[in-house]
């Protein structure tokens, strides 16, 4: 007998990148999460890094305005030593959110680590193993041309995973979610004025 009135949620999943932006989609029907979709976008033969950041957020825009998700899940830059990288890839995911708030979508933050840990248990894990991982989870066979489009599906399904609770008004909610540029800012003013900061 078929349940009645389970809830249905698609989750973007995004993992930024300023050469390759991975993406993957998944819907959440009850306990059971479903592939709906997995890619990347190419931007090695841009030069310009603002044409980047353009076509980063074009591209979002057109998933979302595409798929329709009910949130997106996006992996936090990670931390290293080259200073340069670190304000790109910080970049990149702004721009990814900013194409989310644009769309009115709740965000939610994922630390590498925690994404790892939450697909194959193992928050050291390689990118091989959590896409291996996420094919016996989802199902599909088709091995992607890009391991950067099975780290965006991963933030999607890691996301799924944390079963985050929908509030009153239907948006889900969490410590890092986000539904517009002022409680972004709020919540994040050291980190707003660290980016003011290198930027100048």
């Amino acid at each position: 007998m078929q349940q009645i009135n389970q809830k249905e949620r698609i989750i973007l999943g995004i993992d930024p990148g300023t050469s390759v932006m991975g993406y993957g989609l998944v819907k959440e029907v009850g306990s059971k999460v479903e592939l709906i979709s997995l890619g990347v976008v190419k931007m090695e033969k841009i030069d310009d890094h603002m044409l980047k950041l353009q076509r980063i957020f074009e591209k979002t825009v057109a998933l979302i305005d595409n798929y329709h998700p009910d949130c997106l899940a996006i992996e936090a830059p990670f931390y290293g030593k080259n200073i340069q990288v670190m304000l790109k890839l910080g970049r990149a995911q702004g721009v990814c959110m900013a194409a989310a708030l644009s769309r009115n979508i709740t965000i939610t933050e994922y630390a590498p680590r925690k994404i790892k840990q939450s697909i194959t248990g193992n928050g050291n894990a390689t990118k091989e193993q959590v896409a291996n991982m996420l094919q016996t989870l989802l199902g599909f066979k088709e091995t992607p041309e890009f391991l950067d489009a099975t780290d965006g599906l991963a933030v999607a399904v890691c996301h799924s995973f944390q079963r985050v609770p929908v509030g009153k008004s239907g948006k889900v909610t969490s410590k890092k979610a986000y539904s517009g540029w002022e409680t972004f800012v709020k919540d994040n003013t050291s980190r707003v004025a660290g980016i003011a900061k290198k930027a100048k």
